[in-house]
This record gives structure tokens, sequence and C-alpha cells, in this order.
């Protein structure tokens, strides 16, 4: 063979994998290019086909151009300098000194196998061709070769593996059957159990529940029970996941919610007593435990510890007011030996009616109606949150805005103080003036109980509710009115009580009008109870001694006109130089003697005494001769439906003649 024909590879060959594309991957090639297999159609393929041989044989073209200009510049090769070429030829001498020696190594390798399997049969002339280093690591003739004739099988034997081969493929086809089966169980019980969830999640938002989802958790619901307008803290418990059962069932996962519900329980005590006690019945659990009464138990239970929360923040600027407060109590007194308790207990740990023997049912009413009140005082903050919430925007300002408190203690303290002295002003109107009645007098009172309160006036687009609540937070006024024993002679006093300002407290306004005496005017404001009665006592004390010395001297007037001669008996006239302690004095003609009728107006009588004065001034008595001296008359409160009881004008008669006068002088 001549050596320039002879050609030696020195670059080892690139295998190219014959393992062609799988069908799932030609599938997927075909979608990634084509798209789907329904726009896969004859005559777009054939389009296709037409538009590749067209762009083939111009893209033939183009590559004949580029070759031709790549032929004319490999012609020119790059001029290089001497070092450059030095190094390129360095490079191609190593790179082919590598490929020849890796080239000699497989040949050697190759000649040492070959040499080893001929050294069984032919040793002498193997051992000429095999390398040293083989043949002290094996012995000669360790590699032998044999051509074996697979037997035959009997046609019992392939009759046997025939049926092995079927049983086989029955068992795999059983396996995959059940596999089938038990996947199409599994699968109709998951579609079971999704299609009975989302109809109990449909369910609760068709009952009007906010269903969203989990700020946190996006892939899972949440139903929003709590309320919008309420602080942070309780806006964000507010909201609970709904979780699917195993068996498809909705479960309310509350989350950082207490495990134990607590709610506000309102007493009443009377000297140390527990005398009336709020309900609690509608927040135990229902016999129903539906996903509705679940989600409403839980709304209720959030709303009673925000309830409490805000009740706690208001009783402590409320000190001043007679709140106290305690862990988990709060007390104030709102009549004389008289209080509210407010405490946040658990559902299961309240002892059964404790106390049944001291339970009353005014003060169980008592009780129930602060324990609504409190709660829609509540609400209707949150309704003024939503309103705040929906205006403009104060200016922004580096200064944190307070949260003020809520006003639901000083409502309910403001409404039971102010209807304490309205009925304690209102009994002794009534004691007093049924003692007036018992003398003959015909005064009478009025009184208008929160006359404040328009209860159908409606404030422009707020509900019935918003507009009666919002009557309850402005200051509470009632009036009262009455005439005296003289019809000239009246009185009015307002009650107001103030549920902000400086103190929250009743304070007493009184107006009088007495023609007797322009010049007396009551205090402008009075703030007790006994000032308050002790006002009124003297208004009508000064206004009785007028109404007896004016009867009195109508009665000697007409008495002197009518007599028949100059010697009769004259009637006593009764003067009030000290009208303002209720005593008269009435000087006697024939013995020039002074008489004094002392009158003393209590809340359970009404009492005339007469006493005779020596010469020392009148003035200069003390308060206990003023007190001693005879009984003339009482008129007491059970008087006024006694039959033969004497009126105040028969009394002053009486007392008015002149011949007792004689008789004891």
């Amino acid at each position: 063979m001549d050596g320039e024909s002879f050609t030696l590879p020195l670059r080892p060959l690139v295998e190219k994998g014959g393992k062609k594309d799988t069908l799932p991957v030609r599938i997927a090639q075909i979608n990634a290019q084509r798209g789907s297999f329904r726009d896969v159609t004859e005559e777009s393929l054939q389009a296709e086909i037409e538009a590749r041989k067209e762009r083939g044989a111009e893209l033939e073209e183009e590559e004949e151009e580029e070759e031709k200009e790549k032929a004319v510049e490999e012609k020119k090769p790059p001029e290089l300098d001497a070092t450059e070429r030095h190094e390129l030829l360095y490079k191609r001498r190593a790179e082919i000194i590598q490929f020849a020696a890796q080239a000699h190594m497989e040949a050697i390798f190759a000649l040492d196998f070959i040499s080893l399997l001929l050294s069984k049969h032919m040793p002498r002339q193997a051992e000429t061709s095999i390398s040293p280093h083989l043949k002290q690591k094996v012995p000669l003739g360790s590699l032998n070769v044999d051509v074996i004739k697979t037997p035959e099988k009997s046609a019992s034997a392939q009759r046997d593996t025939t049926t092995v081969a079927r049983g086989w493929r029955l068992e795999s086809f059983n396996a995959a059957a059940n596999k089938l089966l038990k996947a199409a169980s599994r699968l109709e019980n998951e579609v079971a159990a999704e299609t009975k969830y989302w109809e109990e999640v449909l369910a609760v938002k068709e009952k009007g529940w906010k269903v969203c989802r989990l700020p946190r958790e996006r892939q899972a619901l949440g139903v929003q029970y709590g309320f919008l307008e309420a602080t942070p803290t309780f806006r964000d418990r507010g909201l609970a996941s709904l979780r699917r059962a195993d068996d498809g069932s909705l479960v309310l996962d509350r989350g950082l919610a207490p495990s134990r519900p607590r709610v506000v329980r309102i007493r009443v005590k009377k000297n140390n007593q527990v005398t009336g006690c709020s309900k609690l019945s509608q927040f135990m659990a229902a016999a129903d435990d539906s996903i509705e009464n679940r989600i409403l138990r839980s709304r209720d239970i959030l709303f009673e510890e925000e309830l409490f929360h805000e009740l706690t923040r208001e009783a402590r600027i409320l000190a001043s007011s007679g709140v106290t407060t305690r862990r988990n109590l709060i007390q104030f007194e709102f009549s004389e030996g008289e209080e509210i308790l407010f405490d946040l207990v658990d559902l299961d740990d309240v002892p059964d009616e404790a106390d049944v023997t001291y339970r009353t049912p005014e003060h169980d009413t008592l009780a129930e109606a602060v324990a609504h009140a409190v709660r829609i005082l509540l609400s209707y903050a949150h309704r003024q949150n939503l309103q705040r919430r929906t205006q403009i925007p104060p200016p922004l300002t580096t200064k944190k805005r307070p949260v003020p408190e809520y006003q639901l203690l000083r409502p309910i303290l403001a409404y039971l103080q102010h209807s304490s002295h309205v009925q304690s002003l209102r009994s002794f109107l009534r004691d007093l003036y049924r003692i007036l009645k018992s003398a003959g007098l015909k005064s009478e009172y009025t009184a208008a109980p929160f006359a404040s309160l328009d209860l159908l006036r409606k404030e422009g687009h707020a509900s019935a509710v918003e507009s009666l609540v919002k009557h309850f937070l402005d200051p509470l006024e009632s009036r009262f009115s009455g005439t005296m024993a003289n019809q000239t002679s009246t009185f009015n006093a307002k009650v107001r009580t103030n549920l902000s300002g400086p103190s929250l407290g009743t304070e007493y306004e009184f107006s009088i009008r007495l023609p007797n005496f322009p010049h007396t005017q009551p205090p402008s404001r009075v703030g007790l109870k006994d000032e308050v009665e002790a006002v009124i006592r003297h208004l009508i004390t000064l206004d009785l001694t007028t109404f007896i010395s004016s009867i009195s001297k109508n009665a000697s007037n007409a008495k002197a006109a009518a007599a028949t001669t100059p010697t009769s008996d004259k009637l006593l006239v009764w003067e009030a130089p000290f009208a303002h302690h209720g005593e008269l004095v009435a000087l006697s003609p024939s013995t020039q003697r002074t008489k004094k009728l002392s009158l003393h107006l209590s809340r359970t009588e009404l009492t005339l005494r007469t006493s005779w004065l020596g010469d020392e001034s009148v003035g200069g008595v003390d308060d206990g001769q003023r007190q001693a001296g005879k009984l003339l008359y009482s008129w007491t409160l059970d008087d006024a439906d006694k039959p033969g009881r004497k009126t105040l004008e028969e009394v002053i008669a009486e007392a008015s003649r002149d011949e007792e006068v004689k008789s004891e002088a």
C-alpha cells in the first residue's frame, strides 16, 4: 500500500446517540412548535412543505455563495509574525502527540486482550505479543472463550412459560384495575367532601357573613364575624378560617380566640346582698351545633370581651364619680346602699342561681336593662366610628391622635343617678302635698320626669335606635312645678344631670314666685337632696305663714263688719314678723298679751303649736322657747283619707278666738 494513501485518525471518534426521542417527548415538541393537534390539517402541512422547499432552495443558494466567500478567504491565510507562528506550531504538535499516545495505548490494550485470549490454545505465539506488565499480573491461559448452543425447550416447558407469562399479565391487569377502582372511589369521596364543603361555605355566605381569603394564607378561606369598626386588637381577632374536615364538614378555626368563653355579667347589690342579675342563657352553647350557631357564638364572645375592655378603660377616668375597678370587677353606687357590679365571668364556671333568697324582680329587670344598654351603646360607638371613617380625614400632624373612651358607663351612671334624684324628689313632693291636702289646702304639683327626652323626634337621616341613643347621651333634665297655700305663689324646679364637664353629677335649679316676699330667692344651684327638701319646706312654710295671716285678717274684718254691738268678741289677727322661722304672733285686745303660733312642716306631718309670750321682746326668744307650747293640731300622711279631720282654716279660726284668751287670762 502506498504511503500517501494511508490515513491515521488522530482524534477519538464521537459516537452519536442511538436512542430516539420517546413519544411523549415528540408530542411535547409538536405542541410547543405547532400548538394543539386540532390546528394541524393536511392543507396546512402541504402548504408548509411547499414553503419549506422554496425556502430550502433559497438557503442552498445563500450557502453556496457563503462557501465561495469562505474559500476565497481561506486561500488568504492570516498574516502572523514569527513568534505567533512558532507558538501555533508547538501547540498543534502537542495536540498531535497527545492523540497519537492515546491511540497507541488503546492499541496496546486491544493487543493484550487478544493475546491473553489466545494464550489458552497457542501459548507460545501469544507470549511474544503480550506486554510484560500483563504477563506478571495475569497467568497465561486464564481467559478462555467457548461457543455455547442454547438447548431447545420442550413443548411442555414452553407451555409452562406461556402460562406463567399469562398469569403475570393477568395479575398485573388485576392490580392495575384495583388501583383504578381505589382511585375512582377516593376521587368520588373527595368530590363528595368538596361538594359538601362548598355547599356549607355558600350557606354561610347566604346568611350574610363576609367570606374572604386569609391575609397570610391565600389558599384558605375565612369568615369575618368580628366588627370592622372595633379597635385593631379585636378587629383582627374577628377573622376565623373555614377548614375542611375529612368528611367535608366545615370546621371553624378561631385561631387566637380563648378556648373558654367569657361574658359580661351585671349584678345589683343592696346592703351587700345580690338582689338582681342579668341573664346569661343566650350565651350558652345551643343544642344545634351548626356552623351558623358557632359563628354567632364566636361573634358574641368576642363582642363581650371588647365590651369589658372598653368598660375598664372608661372606668379608670370615672374614679372621681365613685367608680372603682379591680381585676375583673367594676362597681359603682347609683343610690344609697345600692350598687351595680360588672364582671367578666367564665360560662363554664358560672354557679347556679346564687342567693336566690335575696333576688327581686325589680332588680333583675334593672340588671337586664343595664346589660342591654351597655351593648347598645357599644354598637352605637361602632356606628360612630364608621361615620367618622367615611368623612374627610383631618390634616396630618406629627402628634398621635388620642383614642377617646367610649361613653358606656357615663350614660348609665347619669341615668340611674338622675332617676334616683327624680324619684326621691317626686316621693318627697307626694308626701308633702298629701299633708297639705289633708289640711284642706288646694295645693297641687306637676312632675315631668325626663322632659329632655323626645323619643318621637328623629335626628336627620339617623335610624330610630341611633336617635334614641343620642337623646340619652345628652344632658338629662326633669321639671317639677307646684302651687302653694296661696294660689299666686308657685315654684319651679329643674333637675339636670350632666354626662361630661368638670364633674358627672346632678344639680337643681329653682325659680319661685312669692308676691308677699318679692326679694326672697332660693339658691341658684343646689346639689344635695337634703338641701333641696329643706328649700321646698322653707318655701311652703313661708307661704303658709302669709296664708294664715291673710285668712285671719279676712275673718277678723268679716266679723267686725257683721258685729251688732261694739262689745262683741273680736278675732285675733295673726302677723308674721318671723315668717322665715314659721312663727306668727297676735295681740289680744282684752289682756294686751301676745300669743305666738308656731308652724312646723316636715315630710311626715304639719303641726301647729301655740304659746304665750311675756313682756320681753318677741325677737329675743330662743329656739327652745319657739318649739315649746301647746299642740294645737297636727296633720299626718294618714289623715288625708280620714273623715272628720279639721282643715287649716278651721284650726286657725279656733286659735283666733279671743274667748280663749279671756279664759286663759
